[in-house]
């Protein structure tokens, strides 16, 4: 039978929620993106806290919230444990981006559905793999290989293929077939009849016009307008994604032009961001690892943007018209959020969206056509108690404080006297005097009363009546030379470092963002002040989309191109959903499926596997022929069962009938052509055939036409008369391949 498959969508199907989905292969439960959005709405992780524990492997495609936001909440409080699986632009870049999604709350509510403690425990799980990297589960996993592929539209995004039994399971979501200028296109096209595509919709409905005519209207006909006119520029962008695109487009246009209007990035952990970013560029594209090879030109060492990580820094740059890219995207909270009620007043203000805003976030509101007059925004800061409120938040410390000592002191009693024992010898001139939280020590009759010894941490023996502290023996090896030294003492492990650089907005020197850390590290008491405010948008609102996907005329040539047995299509509307399926049931694959939430769909293969166990009497009367890598042989055996009952080859109790001979491998007629010229032969192409000397033509025929790319049977055929040429040449074309 084939490999048993289940795709079972947790959230994402039939709108633009974020992607969350479970995908069984024969038993193992792979969870396939881990997204929240930007309202942090925990009823959205439902169908997700049913089946966390179930869960044996997580697989994130990119770093956006979208994507990976709900981790570090669904390890703490839904009992999600497995390990997680990324490339290091995915774990790196997700990590500031869940810091800075958590500080852009702290600062403005109560935030409390995870801590940076959260986030940073929840990112020690992960894996991290290069592109194209076979990683080989074990365990319950045996048998199953995982690997990802380039996605484009955000660093480090992924194309993940699952292997099981020769058979792949493809997941390739927000892919982008157009090279950008820091990401190489998807790699999806590469791929030949995967048994199951999971793939998406969001973009089915939409048609993107020529880069260069964006671009244009990006820049001169949009941003350099406003600014010309004195007005401000605000774009909000996500923390460490599609900004990085953006980032270069103005760099470049900025050197270009000669402009000297300032630009600023302003989010809690942009240094951070770009200081990583700098060490990425063997994840980028071609050109940009290219110019770094032969000049050393780093394309992020940023000369027109100016990193901000405070928006008191902003508030005090010149006056004068200048481009913002803040965090975040949605409007819903950030700095983006704070800058537009500024700015929303003023006609000669613009505020720039580069991607669809999240469903029911303020950015969707205001890219509504026509776009609403006024919007009700709730404005919050975080200011320090004062007064009655200092008195009492100082009394609720301290008494929480000494709440918190006596259910320490009284667990340490109970432990201590566990320890002792009902027989312990009270004569002992050594007495613990367990009615505090330190042990008291009574000295005989040298002694003029108690003094103290600190023993937390500490468990004395059952066996003991009073604290015996451990005694190692420093025991040094020496040789010929003097003491031995262990090179591993004076190593400090990568991950540990790491772990520092990374916490609470470190950059890779392991310095930390001042904003970032003055927030985390101020323990002064404060509280959060809120206020509704109506905000009259008189600046201009403008879309242009710089989202880095594939439009809907490139997903269905890129499917149709894949061919896939079976089809799942998520993520999207419910219209762009129907539509891409009605599209795929015609022209790509008869079967395809566009489940609801919590609906398991099976997607097993309809190919009939078996496994099967090659007996030793078998393998003893084979006589391999190596072919390249691999050796290959051709085999007569009978089916049989072993012990076990598994199933197993035998050799055959009666003769081996005969069959035809086989001619192993892929002949390459460029190759043939220059191989026939080293011996001798006069050789050239002539109408996509190979004319050989004067009378013999070799051709390939065959259906070369076939979906996947010519894996159709195809023949090459010898043409001319029986002379001497001819045997000679079809030697030589024997000679290419393998018989068997």
């Amino acid at each position: 039978m084939g490999t048993s498959v289940q795709v079972t969508p947790l959230c994402g199907v039939y709108n633009e929620n974020p992607l969350s989905y479970l995908v069984s292969i024969d038993g193992f439960n792979f969870l396939i993106d881990c997204g929240w959005n930007d309202h942090f709405d925990p009823s959205l992780l439902q169908p997700l806290s049913r089946v966390a524990s179930t869960i044996d492997a997580v697989l994130l495609s990119h770093s956006d919230t979208l994507h990976l936001g709900a981790l570090p909440y669904a390890m703490k409080q839904l009992g999600l444990s497995a390990p997680v699986y990324s490339t290091e632009p995915v774990y790196r870049l997700g990590l500031l981006t869940m810091y800075d999604q958590y500080l852009s709350r702290k600062a403005v509510s109560e935030f409390d559905l995870f801590t940076l403690d959260d986030i940073d425990s929840a990112f020690q799980n992960f894996t991290r793999l290069t592109y194209s990297q076979n990683h080989h589960l074990s365990g319950k996993g045996e048998g199953i290989v995982i690997a990802p592929h380039v996605a484009g539209h955000l660093l480090g995004g992924t194309v993940w293929k699952i292997t099981k039994d020769g058979e792949d399971v493809v997941y390739a979501v927000d892919f982008n077939h157009r090279k950008e200028r820091h990401l190489n296109g998807t790699v999806l096209e590469s791929f030949v009849r995967p048994a199951v595509l999971i793939t998406d919709a969001y973009n089915a409905l939409s048609n993107q016009p020529p880069r260069q005519q964006r671009d244009k209207e990006f820049l001169e006909k949009t941003i350099l307008k406003t600014l010309e006119a004195g007005g401000n520029v605000l774009l909000p962008v996500d923390s460490a994604g599609r900004v990085l695109e953006l980032i270069l487009i103005l760099e470049q246009f900025w050197a270009q032009s000669l402009l000297n209007y300032p630009i600023f990035f302003l989010t809690y952990v942009s240094s951070s961001t770009i200081d990583y970013v700098k060490s990425f560029l063997e994840w980028m594209s071609d050109s940009i690892a290219k110019s770094f090879e032969t000049s050393r030109d780093n394309a992020f060492l940023l000369k027109h943007v100016t990193l901000l990580i405070n928006k008191s820094e902003l508030d005090n740059a010149p006056n004068g018209p200048k481009v913002v890219l803040a965090s975040m995207a949605s409007l819903e909270a950030g700095f983006s959020h704070d800058i537009f009620v500024e700015w929303a007043a003023d006609a000669k203000n613009q505020v720039l969206f580069t991607e669809r805003g999240q469903f029911g976030s303020l950015a969707r509101m205001l890219q509504a056509d026509p776009p609403p007059k006024a919007v009700k925004v709730t404005m919050s800061r975080r200011v320090p108690l004062v007064g009655d409120e200092l008195i009492a938040y100082e009394e609720e410390q301290k008494r929480l404080k000494k709440e918190e000592e006596l259910k320490a002191s009284m667990i340490k009693e109970e432990e201590l006297k566990a320890s002792l024992g009902p027989d312990s010898n009270t004569s002992d001139p050594m007495v613990i005097d367990a009615s505090n939280n330190r042990a008291s020590l009574e000295v005989g009759s040298h002694g003029t009363g108690y003094r103290d010894i600190f023993i937390d941490g500490f468990v004395p023996p059952s066996t003991s009546v009073a604290p015996m502290f451990p005694f190692y023996e420093n025991t040094t090896e020496w040789d010929d030379f003097g003491e031995v030294i262990n090179p591993d003492d004076y190593v400090t492990k990568d991950d540990d470092m790491d772990q520092a650089a990374m916490h609470v907005g470190g950059d890779i020197d392991g310095k930390l963002d001042e904003g970032s850390a003055s927030l985390i590290l101020d323990t002064k008491p404060s509280k959060v002040v809120s206020n509704e405010l109506t905000v009259q948008v008189k600046c201009s609102l403008v879309y242009i989309d710089y989202e880095g996907r594939s439009d809907g005329r490139s997903i269905k040539s890129i499917l149709a191109h894949v061919a896939p047995l079976k089809l799942v299509l998520v993520h999207g509307s419910a219209e762009s959903t129907e539509h891409l399926k009605q599209h795929c049931l015609k022209h790509v694959c008869p079967q395809v499926f566009a489940p609801q939430i919590e609906e398991t769909i099976d997607v097993t293969s309809d190919l009939c596997a078996y496994k099967v166990q090659l007996s030793e009497k078998l393998m003893s009367n084979v006589l391999f022929k190596k072919l390249g890598d691999y050796e290959i042989a051709w085999v007569d055996a009978e089916v049989g069962r072993t012990e076990s009952g598994t199933l197993s080859l035998l050799p055959i109790t009666t003769a081996a009938p005969p069959h035809k001979s086989v001619l192993v491998g892929d002949l390459k007629m460029a190759d043939f052509k220059q191989f026939l010229a080293s011996k001798g032969v006069q050789v050239e192409f002539a109408g996509g055939a190979l004319r050989c000397g004067e009378y013999v033509t070799l051709r390939k025929v065959g259906n070369v036409s076939q979906k996947g790319g010519g894996s159709g049977t195809q023949q090459i055929v010898i043409e001319g008369p029986l002379c001497e040429d001819y045997y000679k040449i079809r030697e030589y074309l024997y000679s290419q391949f393998y018989l068997l």
